[in-house]
């Protein structure tokens, strides 16, 4: 009874809390932070590297292969008579010629004798560009996007160096003039959706215009997208899928989807009896739905999601066995979904007990589960019908367990309901156990909203989901974003166009 009560007042204390923290927000102030203990004593003596830390492999091989611009001779001083000359030792030193060079282009002028003036043309790369060349603009964009340079220290920075430029000019050369970067990335969510098995799901907040709003992360081990809206629902994500404004599409897939959400059966009969409905634009399905008389809310908000599902599938923007894997937020449950395992098994660690019984209860549970998970990576490399049935009846048992501890058992309740989404590696072996590419994948945009704060115009947001897309594909792709850029400014092309290799190297799911 002792323990009943002091669990309900960790649970008030908690709950108390996360009402202050949340009216200090309202106020714009700041939570309480969750400082946590320090890992220095624990780690003093401990001299492990941190991964990547090391020399990368093939050091020596590279050094060969560096770009020579200058050669210097030495010559040996002292050599005794009667020395053989053996050639020479040669000792690499790398460096960067880090100045402004300044081309002027005098261009002739002539008048003809009626008056009238001819100009020596501009190069067309150069008319293209105006004042600053294929350098000066892929390093701000470098700068800017890449490394989370301020737009205020680029300008520091380029002052210094002797460049004349202001601060909005800088602003122009990130934002204006993108719409084939803009088309690019659009292109990278269309490929992964219809080429790619699952997607990896997650969203982060990002304020706008001093308002704010979120960002949703859609992506794989092939690809990154981001876009940032006003809101997070799982309308605004079925929008995210159809980028193209698909519109709204009553067929089976449609009806499926709304009799699985509980879209009451009257309602359905309306739709069904209408025949497949297809409309082009939002006033037109709210006129539909009117014409049918439905039109309490929560059932218009199922059967538009429906709709627009509906009609995505229709134009076959994804592919129909998509596995979307997420942290079990509610917007993202739609067709195949996949939960993360080191998401659920978060809800058991934050668990404390209040007596060293439930304290070995939580520890136990805990250990079984990742001696599971263990299992099911295992399982992933070799599936096997026998080890399946296996696996499902070893999950029922440990969350279904019953243990001294309340909150562990109705913890150990609500993840064994999530049984089907949390096993459907057992169905889909390839399919990842978690969503820690999404969640590294998005940190890179946490980074920069920290450095950098909101954004203030639709443009800038537009150009930052943009570029923090292209940079994130482009790492997984194996290309260097300072290649990309200066290829993609200069108009050479010569890096292939990424949704093309995204096409040649995600697996072909559809065949």
């Amino acid at each position: 009874m002792v323990c009943a009560l002091l669990e309900i007042i960790l649970f008030q204390q908690e709950q108390i809390q996360e009402l202050r923290d949340e009216i200090s927000r309202l106020k714009g102030q700041k939570p309480k932070p969750k400082i946590r203990p320090s890992t220095l004593e624990h780690d003093r003596g401990k001299k492990n590297k941190q991964p990547g830390s090391g020399k990368r492999p093939g050091s020596a091989k590279r050094k060969k292969a560096l770009t020579i611009h200058e050669t210097v001779i030495l010559r040996a001083h002292d050599v005794l008579k009667g020395s053989r000359f053996k050639g020479y030792e040669d000792f690499a030193v790398q460096g960067l010629v880090f100045q402004p060079y300044n081309r002027l282009y005098r261009r002739e002028r002539w008048e003809t004798a009626q008056g009238d003036s001819i100009v020596a043309p501009l190069p067309d790369d150069v008319s293209m560009l105006g004042h600053f060349d294929t350098t000066i603009r892929s390093f701000i964009l470098y700068q800017y996007c890449h490394c989370h340079v301020t737009q205020p220290l680029v300008l520091e920075q380029l002052l210094e160096l002797g460049v004349d430029i202001s601060a909005g000019q800088i602003n122009r050369i990130i934002t204006e003039g993108k719409e084939r970067f803009h088309t690019e990335k659009e292109e990278i969510l269309r490929v992964g959706l219809q080429s790619s098995t699952h997607v990896n799901v997650d969203d982060t907040g990002a304020r706008h215009k001093g308002k704010n709003g979120y960002c949703t992360h859609i992506g794989n081990e092939m690809f990154a997208w981001f876009q940032s809206t006003a809101h997070k629902s799982r309308m605004n994500f079925l929008e995210l899928l159809s980028p193209g404004g698909a519109g709204y599409t009553v067929n089976n897939d449609a009806l499926e989807y709304m009799r699985d959400r509980k879209l009451p059966e009257a309602q359905r009969e309306r739709l069904i009896s209408a025949g497949k409905i297809v409309c082009e634009d939002q006033a037109e399905w709210n006129q539909t739905l009117k014409g049918l008389g439905i039109t309490n809310s929560r059932h218009i908000r199922i059967a538009t999601e429906g709709a627009v599902l509906g009609s995505v599938l229709e134009h076959d923007a994804l592919n129909p066995e998509l596995v979307i894997i997420s942290d079990d937020a509610g917007q993202f449950d739609i067709l195949v979904h996949a939960l993360c395992w080191i998401h659920a098994e978060r809800s058991i660690k934050k668990l404390v007990g209040f007596n060293d019984a439930q304290r070995e209860a939580v520890a136990e549970v805990r250990s079984k589960i990742w001696d599971f998970y263990r299992d099911l990576k295992a399982y992933k490399q070799k599936p096997h019908p026998k080890k399946r049935a296996a696996l499902e009846r070893r999950f029922d048992r440990i969350f279904t367990t019953r243990t001294c501890y309340a909150t562990l058992n109705q913890t150990l309740m609500r993840i064994h309901r999530n049984k089907g989404e949390l096993l459907l590696v057992l169905e889909r072996p390839d399919i990842p156990l978690h969503n820690n590419s999404s969640e590294r994948d998005i940190r890179e945009y946490v980074k920069k909203r920290k450095i950098s704060g909101s954004t203030r115009s639709d443009l800038g947001r537009r150009c930052r989901d943009t570029f923090a897309s292209l940079k994130k594909t482009c790492r997984k792709l194996g290309i260097g974003f300072w290649e990309y850029l200066n290829d993609r400014v200069s108009g050479e092309n010569v890096v292939p166009w990424l949704p093309d290799i995204l096409n040649q190297r995600l697996p072909a799911s559809l065949e």
